[in-house]
């Protein structure tokens, strides 16, 4: 046999694959059993059973109630569309008949109840707060035939006809276009959603809308009606005091003198003629306050002779020396006289206990093609009238604003002063003749 080799110190290289002993391989690259457990503690959640959840879609309250305005748009609008298409026909069809404008009044004003159907769903859905416009006003002429051609002269009221005629296009195309959302397009439901709410909203904003013009002229009649209505209570409460403090403390004042003189006539008839006389005095001065208290509620020569002969009455009874200078033609309407009477008696009483002038003028005429009365006022006073300052110009100016005229005030101090009532143009009714 052949003898047994000696044995290497050191390890015999082979094509083995084994892994060496681990002290084989002091090296510093070589893991730990201390740093293991961290990395295949960090390989864990890529293999392990717990991965990402994919972000979802965020839809908000908003673009669920704005869904649900798309949807509903088509059952409203269909109705809508029925009802003003149905209206208009048989209201068009049947004119020539009894029937015919009732019929369309009545359609108006149902359109209206739509329009406000339309206003309360999208406050709710949309937080689209859209004021109700105000009613037409009611005709208390012409009966039942005069209000129902002021509902067929309500523009508010054909806008909302209008809104319920073309809104079935859109009505369809929102409700399919909502469906489709609702199915296969939820990646874009907000986006679209916002913008087909937008098209609804500018529609509603349009046409259901009350007039921003018509509105304010609305706000300022009202203004102007209640300053007619403190005017005549005013006016009321002055007759009151005359008549009770003038007139009637005289017509008082006349009957105990007569009673005294019929209890002297017996025996001191001269005592009872002087008590007579004064009696007949108390009565003319009571005659006169009651002629000055009829002048100041209707001026006879306003209603018999005109604007014109009754400022020369007024100029001439004026402390100053005022000149008057009046080119009509023809009369204006009796509300138009009785203002400018007014104002014209009250800047000229004005005049002669502040003004201090030598001379006043007091002129009428007509401007601007016609469309226009003008009276002008003026005098040579001290000047510094102040329409501001709570005088007796800011309640005529409020009186000039009700018959949608204007009062202009220019009064620098040390004169002269001039004040301007402009007025639109009316033409005075025709008297009916008696037969």
């Amino acid at each position: 046999m052949a003898p047994r080799a000696a044995a290497s110190p050191g390890p015999v290289p082979t094509g083995d694959s084994s892994p060496a002993p681990a002290s084989a391989f002091p090296t510093a690259s070589a893991p730990t059993t201390a740093n293991a457990p961290s990395a295949v503690g960090a390989l864990a959640p890529a293999d392990g059973p717990s991965q990402a959840k994919p972000a979802r879609l965020a839809v908000g309250g908003a673009t669920w109630r704005g869904l649900l305005f798309l949807l509903l748009n088509l059952p409203l609008g269909l109705i809508g569309f029925v009802f003003v298409t149905v209206m208009l026909a048989l209201g068009a069809g049947l004119a020539v008949t009894v029937i015919g404008l009732p019929l369309l009044t009545v359609g108006l004003w149902i359109c209206r109840g739509f329009g406000a159907v339309e206003r309360a769903r999208a406050r709710w859905l949309l937080g689209l707060r859209i004021p109700a416009p105000s009613r037409p006003p009611r005709r208390r002429e012409g009966g039942g035939l005069g209000s129902a051609f002021a509902a067929l002269g309500d523009p508010v009221a054909w806008r909302h006809a209008l809104y319920l005629f073309i809104r079935l296009p859109w009505s369809i195309i929102s409700f399919v276009a909502a469906l489709l959302l609702v199915t296969v397009g939820w990646v874009v439901l907000p986006w679209a959603t916002r913008a087909l709410v937008a098209v609804d909203r500018a529609m509603i904003r349009g046409l259901l809308s009350p007039s921003e013009s018509v509105e304010r002229r609305i706000r300022e009649l009202e203004a102007d009606r209640g300053t007619l209505v403190d005017s005549a209570a005013a006016d009321l409460r002055r007759i009151e005091r005359d008549l009770h403090d003038g007139a009637q403390a005289r017509l008082v004042t006349l009957a105990m003198g007569l009673g005294l003189a019929k209890e002297k006539l017996a025996d001191d008839p001269g005592a009872a003629a002087l008590m007579v006389a004064e009696a007949h005095g108390e009565a003319k001065l009571a005659l006169q306050e009651l002629r000055d208290l009829a002048r100041g509620i209707n001026p006879a020569i306003l209603t018999d002779r005109g604007l014109p002969a009754a400022l020369i009455s007024l100029a001439a009874r004026c402390t100053v020396p005022t000149r008057t200078a009046c080119a009509l033609t023809s009369r204006p309407a009796a509300a138009v006289e009785t203002m400018l009477y007014f104002a014209a008696s009250e800047l000229l009483t004005n005049i002669s206990k502040h003004s201090g002038a030598q001379a006043a003028t007091v002129e009428l005429r007509r401007v601007a093609d016609g469309s226009t009365l003008l009276l002008e006022i003026s005098d040579d006073g001290v000047g510094g009238v102040d329409p501001r300052g709570g005088s007796g110009i800011t309640g005529l100016t409020e009186r000039v604003d009700a018959v949608d005229g204007t009062l202009t005030v220019h009064s620098p101090p040390g004169g002269p002063s001039r004040v301007s009532v402009s007025v639109p143009w009316r033409e005075a009714e025709a008297e009916p003749v008696g037969g």
